[in-house]
């Protein structure tokens, strides 16, 4: 049986150690027809080298460029395009064990999908900030899949396009709308933890980042005309906040 190709795409500006951590997160995963894109932001910390030592490991399933870019959304635009897989995804955390790929294309090809996602957990440290529990469920009525988790054919991109540089921060909320509000992607669930992930991304250091994250949100509805889109951010919101409370 053909074993697709998976693409992952990471992408850095002057963040050398956190860099190492996740090129060592590639390496330990069991699945072996991977690609690995490295898109750097023109860093000037030392990350080169760290992408000149992974490239002798990697050799030619490594894929990078450093160079100056409009946020990070244009450069996974860019590890998007440059990748060859069959299946693309990105990479930032930390994966949950060592066959996480592997379970991702198995179910992918049992299911006959377009993609997977699965749980995910939010860490402080060693320390369960919360878990992220999703399931299967609907954009309207505040479910979206968990972004880090996300792996989608690259047929997907191809049909729906890749992430809008214009927002700032909620360009993954936006296309995940995109893709999944009329049901034409379907995906399969994966109900285990499959990413650990670093409490305070983009849309959660702050208030008022996250306000802005919702204000985009609430955007991202209106233009691919979700009906009632208040209702959704209500849903949403009480979502996040059943999270908190199973956590406590």
């Amino acid at each position: 049986m053909h074993k697709p190709k998976v693409s992952i795409v990471t992408t850095t500006y002057n963040d050398r150690e956190s860099l190492k951590k996740t090129i060592c997160q590639i390496r330990q995963q069991d699945y072996d027809n991977l690609e690995y894109i490295i898109v750097d932001g023109g860093s000037a910390d030392g990350t080169l080298e760290v992408i000149g030592e992974a490239k002798k490991e990697f050799g030619e399933r490594l894929l990078w460029v450093s160079e100056p870019d409009k946020g990070i959304y244009d450069a996974l635009n860019k590890g998007l395009r440059m990748a060859s897989g069959d299946i693309l995804g990105c990479c930032f955390d930390q994966f949950a064990k060592r066959d996480v790929i592997s379970k991702m294309v198995e179910v992918i090809l049992r299911e006959g999908t377009d993609g997977v996602h699965g749980d995910l957990c939010y860490m402080d440290g060693e320390r369960v900030v919360r878990k992220w529990h999703q399931g299967q469920g609907k954009i309207r009525y505040g479910w979206m899949p968990g972004h880090p988790t996300l792996y989608l054919r690259r047929e997907v991109y191809e049909k729906f396009g890749y992430y809008k540089t214009d927002y700032r921060i909620s360009a993954d909320y936006e296309f995940m709308i995109r893709i999944l509000k009329d049901g034409q992607v379907k995906l399969s669930y994966l109900p285990e933890v499959l990413v650990y992930m670093a409490h305070g991304g983009t849309s959660t250091n702050s208030l008022g980042a996250y306000l802005k994250g919702m204000k985009e949100g609430h955007r991202a509805l209106i233009e691919n005309g979700v009906k009632a889109p208040c209702f959704t951010d209500l849903c949403r919101t009480l979502r996040v906040l059943a999270q908190f409370v199973k956590k406590m």
